[in-house]
């Protein structure tokens, strides 16, 4: 009982102080469930991340029942996706009151402007660190590239770009394999 409880306040922080979606959660993610709680390795969460961004859903909440599913089963899923989205639910519905009244405000406008930039930067910082740990050679380093081309200028789904990746991931060295016999 008492690691279900660790999982819904570890994830209620995570969905209580960071702002802007999955990609700027995962520094806090990494931070929470990796460094502090031991809940996972780095390599697991960048998994969960992948999948929870091909599986249908919000990105974080999907990463969190993982995270919780591999710690207590079903009911740690549970505790770690309410704790996930609690935050969200108090702030949005606080903030659904509220904001009519006061969406024009040009304070209102620079504030969300400035949190804006601060995702920005967050998700930046998210992406730089996945590259240090993901690209570990050329092959990599290609497959990265062209993923972003895809999916960032192209539209192809993020769904299509992660199974055609994981597919290239898998047969390349099955093809390598062949070649060096």
């Amino acid at each position: 009982m008492k690691e279900l409880w660790q999982l819904f306040i570890s994830f209620c922080r995570i969905g209580a102080f960071t702002f802007g979606g999955g990609y700027a959660m995962l520094p806090m993610l990494k931070k929470e469930v990796v460094d502090k709680r031991g809940w996972a390795t780095e390599d697991e969460i960048l998994d969960y991340f992948a999948i929870g961004q091909c599986t249908p859903g919000i990105i974080f909440v999907n990463t969190a029942t993982f995270v919780g599913c591999k710690r207590k089963g079903t009911l740690g899923g549970i505790a770690a996706t309410v704790g996930g989205v609690f935050p969200s639910l108090i702030i949005i519905t606080v903030i659904a009151a509220v904001l009519n009244n006061f969406a024009e405000l040009p304070t209102v406008q620079h504030a969300f402007g400035a949190i804006r930039v601060v995702v920005g930067v967050l998700i930046l910082n998210a992406v730089v660190g996945m590259w240090k740990k993901s690209v570990v050679d050329k092959i990599c380093a290609v497959i990265a590239v062209v993923a972003f081309i895809l999916s960032a200028f192209l539209g192809l789904s993020p769904a299509w770009v992660v199974l055609g990746a994981g597919s290239l991931g898998a047969v390349l060295p099955l093809l390598k394999g062949v070649g060096g016999k």
